[in-house]
């Protein structure tokens, strides 16, 4: 496994992914720990915990997730997107709408190039940012709305992918398919987290932000 610097106090944080991690922000504005740049998913939520816990440590949050973004979709954009940037902390989520496309016929993409395309990615970032601390998210789904057991086999085999793939860049995994499976085992309905079975509800992002942030950020820091 590879040895890289984490800072305990990143300073520039930088969420990257599809439409869950977009949700509905304003891409024409590039401010940090704005709102409106944040959009209104886990990612804002995050934020919001973040700027709380750390009012002394000067945080910088930016979004760039873009709605219907797969692996190569972040390649093509990841100089200016990411390593302009500069982050500190690199929070990534993306690989549903690899699976998702390649079922509706619009993508052929495979498990075998979603690793090749998304491992390639990781190393261009730890060549790039060699002090950047990585944390890849667990796609995940809910089978409701448009998820059927059509989406199983192939999901489970790309959702092992990328924790694999978080094993060998020395990234910190944050487990949200997990987490959905397991607050669905307590008698909810899968469509009160993610009511199409892929973009989380208001509900949906908060859990999603809570799991992220303990498992980034543990134990957590309170100001005093």
């Amino acid at each position: 496994m590879l040895q890289v610097g984490m800072p305990s106090q990143p300073r520039v944080v930088l969420f990257q992914g599809d439409s869950i991690t977009d949700a509905g922000r304003v891409r024409g504005n590039q401010n940090p720990n704005d709102p409106a740049a944040m959009g209104r998913g886990y990612a804002f939520l995050a934020m919001c915990r973040l700027l709380a816990a750390r009012p002394q440590a000067d945080m910088l949050v930016y979004n760039r997730g873009i709605s219907g973004n797969r692996v190569p979709d972040l390649e093509a954009r990841w100089q200016r997107d990411c390593v302009d940037l500069k982050p500190d902390l690199v929070s990534i989520l993306i690989g549903i709408n690899d699976l998702w496309h390649r079922l509706g016929g619009s993508s052929h993409g495979t498990p075998k190039s979603y690793e090749t395309e998304f491992g390639a990615l990781l190393t261009r970032t730890r060549t790039a940012l060699p002090e950047a601390r990585l944390v890849l998210c667990e796609p995940f789904v809910l089978e409701t709305g448009v998820v059927d057991e059509s989406w199983s086999s192939e999901f489970d085999e790309r959702r092992a992918i990328a924790e694999s793939l978080a094993q060998r860049h020395a990234a910190t995994w944050v487990p949200f398919h997990a987490t959905f499976r397991s607050a669905v085992a307590r008698d909810t309905d899968p469509a009160y987290w993610a009511d199409d079975g892929v973009h989380p509800t208001p509900a949906g992002h908060q859990l999603m932000a809570d799991v992220w942030y303990e498992r980034v950020f543990t134990p957590p820091v309170h100001a005093v």
